[in-house]
Order: C-alpha cells, then sequence, then structure tokens
C-alpha cells in the first residue's frame, strides 16, 4: 500500500505532538507535585479534592474567627475583672459610711471623695471600646455608649443605659455561634445609685445617723452586691466561652491537618512513577525523530 508522503508527515507529526504534550504534562506535574492538572484527568477525584478544599477554607476562617473572638473575650475580661475591684473598694467605702457612731464630717467627706473617683472609673469601663473606636459593653449598638450622662439631670438619674442586649454572634464552626460581646446594662443602674448616695454624703446638712441617709448607703451596698454578682456571672461565662474556643479550635485543627492528609493522598504524584513515564516519553519522542528523520531522506532513485 502506498502512503503519501503528506500523510506520512501528518502522521508522524501527531505523533511528535502526542508525545511532546505527555511530556509537558509531566513536566508541569513534576514541578507541581500535583497528580491532577486539570478537572478533565480524573472528573471524581477533582471533586473530592475540590470538597475537601472547600472545607478546608471553611476551618481556616473558623480558626480566624475563634483567634480574634478569644481576644475580644479576654480584654472583655480584663475590663469586667477591673469593674467588680472597683465595685469591691465601693463596697468598702459603703461599709464604713454606714458606721454613723464612729465617723466624722471629715471622714464621710474623704469617703464621698474616693466613691466619685470609683463611681467615675466603673463609668469609663462601662463605656470601653476597641481600637476601631467602637463601644464593648453596648450589645449590637457599638456605636453607642453603654452609658449616658446628663450632666443637667438630677442626682440619681444622669445616667441611663444607651445600647442594647443584643448578641454580637461570631460563626466558630458549621452551625455553631459565639457571643463576642457583654451588655452591661445593669452598671446604669449602679451608678445612679452611687451617684444619688455620694450627693447624699456631700450635703452640707448631712445627718450620718439619719434614717434616711443610712437607708440610702444600704441601697448603695445591696445594688453594689448584686451588680458584682451579674458581672462575676458574665466573667465566668467569657472564661467558660474561651475554654469551649479552645477546645473547637483544636478540633479544627486535626480535622484541617486530616483533610489536608487526604488531599495529599489524592493529588499527589508518585515521581518514582512520573520520572519512569518521563522516561518513557523521552524515548519515544526521539525513536520517532529518528525514524521519521531517516524515512524522509528515502527515495526511489535510491534504488536506481
Amino acid at each position: 500500500m502506498r502512503i503519501a508522503s503528506t500523510q506520512y508527515s501528518a502522521t508522524m507529526n501527531q505523533a511528535l505532538q502526542l508525545a511532546s504534550s505527555g511530556m509537558a504534562d509531566l513536566m508541569q506535574q513534576m514541578a507541581t507535585g500535583q497528580r491532577i492538572l486539570r478537572p478533565s484527568d480524573e472528573p471524581v477525584t477533582s471533586v473530592r479534592l475540590a470538597r475537601l478544599e472547600r472545607e478546608d477554607a471553611a476551618l481556616s476562617q473558623y480558626r480566624d474567627n475563634i483567634s480574634a473572638l478569644k481576644t475580644r473575650l479576654t480584654k472583655n475580661e480584663a475590663l469586667m475583672d477591673g469593674m467588680v475591684k472597683d465595685m469591691q473598694q465601693a463596697r468598702d467605702q459603703l461599709v464604713w459610711a454606714s458606721d454613723s457612731g464612729g465617723n466624722s464630717n471629715a471622714d464621710v467627706a474623704a469617703m464621698a471623695s474616693t466613691l466619685v473617683a470609683l463611681r467615675d472609673s466603673l463609668y469609663y469601663s462601662t463605656n470601653s471600646r476597641d481600637d476601631e473606636g467602637h463601644y464593648l459593653f453596648s450589645g449590637t449598638a457599638s456605636n453607642q455608649p453603654a452609658a449616658t450622662f446628663n450632666a443637667v439631670a438630677p442626682a440619681g438619674s444622669r445616667y441611663a443605659f444607651g445600647g442594647n442586649t443584643n448578641a454580637q454572634l461570631v460563626m466558630v464552626g458549621n452551625g455553631v455561634t459565639q457571643a463576642a460581646n457583654v451588655s452591661l446594662d445593669e452598671m446604669a443602674t449602679l451608678l445612679n445609685q452611687l451617684d444619688s448616695t455620694i450627693a447624699t454624703l456631700q450635703s452640707p446638712a448631712l445627718n450620718i445617723s439619719n434614717p434616711a441617709t443610712q437607708a440610702n448607703i444600704t441601697a448603695s451596698l445591696n445594688l453594689v452586691d448584686s451588680t458584682m454578682n451579674s458581672v462575676s456571672a458574665k466573667i465566668a461565662l467569657q472564661g467558660g466561652a474561651q475554654n469551649t474556643l479552645q477546645t473547637l479550635d483544636g478540633n479544627h485543627a486535626n480535622v484541617s491537618l486530616s483533610n489536608q492528609q487526604a488531599a495529599l493522598s489524592l493529588g499527589q504524584l508518585d515521581y518514582g512513577k512520573a520520572s519512569v513515564e518521563l522516561n518513557g516519553y523521552t524515548t519515544a519522542v526521539q525513536a520517532t525523530q529518528k525514524v521519521y528523520g531517516r524515512v524522509s531522506q528515502l527515495s526511489l532513485f535510491n534504488a536506481l
């Protein structure tokens, strides 16, 4: 059977192109370490790898959220712990002030000055902000102060809660959320009560033995105790949340590692096998080129 020169050339060129394409793919695989270069290489495995990649990306985002959330909760806890200490000092001053028989007017004036400093410290701590200027204890109304102050209102009613009690939920797992904020709505009531007691103790007509004065001090003592208990409970919740987040982060890390190992098993190149295949392609290309060169030199005139 006679084969035309053009047909022979086309056949040989096609063989060379296929071999060269195979070599190029193998060299790219060896450069990247990936066995699958395009989804069409292995559709089923490609789908599994894509699913693992999506899951690992989600886990990475969860872990980033957890890291940021732990920082936020730690800051919340530290601030509230300082507030509890301020309230404990205020309680000590109030207990001292309630001793009607042993306090002079100078003693009471000193207590009132200390209570003013503690009240202001509690007010500023309640209105703490993050690095971006958002209020930490205002619920989801983070652009509003948790405690507002009205200077023209009478003592005992100058403070009000300016936020809300809604939770700022952060996604930390598949269907798992954790509140990033704490609402200190109870602080405005305490600030008003302390403000009222301070005004009473600073009155020029103060009579520390007066039943109304003692009732005011007792009301502040009771409210300090209940507010301390409330804030302490919220501190405990922050600590529990951090422990939960630590456990979740560890679980996410383990799952992510498992996914990465599975992805390596599915898509990693076997370099030994690839080297053998590359040698085969190289030999085939060289042999094809030699045959093509020699056959191209043949002519009927060589037989004459």
